[in-house]
């Protein structure tokens, strides 16, 4: 489920200040990445059995590299997912998200977004 119209579409932020406020919200990057191209999730736990729930922040490097931490950074729409043991992550239109998950998600996203106007670009 694409999170829409949250003010982060379209941020462009370097790569260093990303990466640090992003890890301030717990978003993490981890291993999502490569030359052009980031990958930032929130996790969200579940009551129900074998789900997991996701918030996905992306972005691709408009310059410079990701892995020389000299990028600039494009941020897309977030997207909130719902993963199924074993099988993976599903963002599709398809999938039903609990409303509270779905405004949790916005807040977060809205928290993170509010930072980012420091450092945009």
């Amino acid at each position: 489920m694409e999170l829409e119209n949250t003010g982060i579409e379209e941020a462009i932020v370097n790569i260093k200040p990303l990466d640090r406020l992003m890890g301030n919200h717990a978003f993490i990057r981890a291993g999502q990445w490569d030359y052009e191209r980031v990958t930032y999730d929130y996790k969200i736990g579940s009551k129900e059995k074998n789900i997991t729930y996701y918030i996905r922040i992306q972005g691709y490097a408009v310059e410079g590299d990701v892995d020389l931490e000299n990028a600039v950074i494009q941020l897309k729409t977030p997207l909130l997912g719902k993963h199924y043991y074993p099988h993976g992550v599903e963002y599709g239109e398809d999938e039903k998200f609990p409303e509270n998950l779905v405004d949790r998600a916005y807040s977060l996203v809205k928290k993170v977004k509010d930072e980012i106007d420091n450092y945009k670009k």
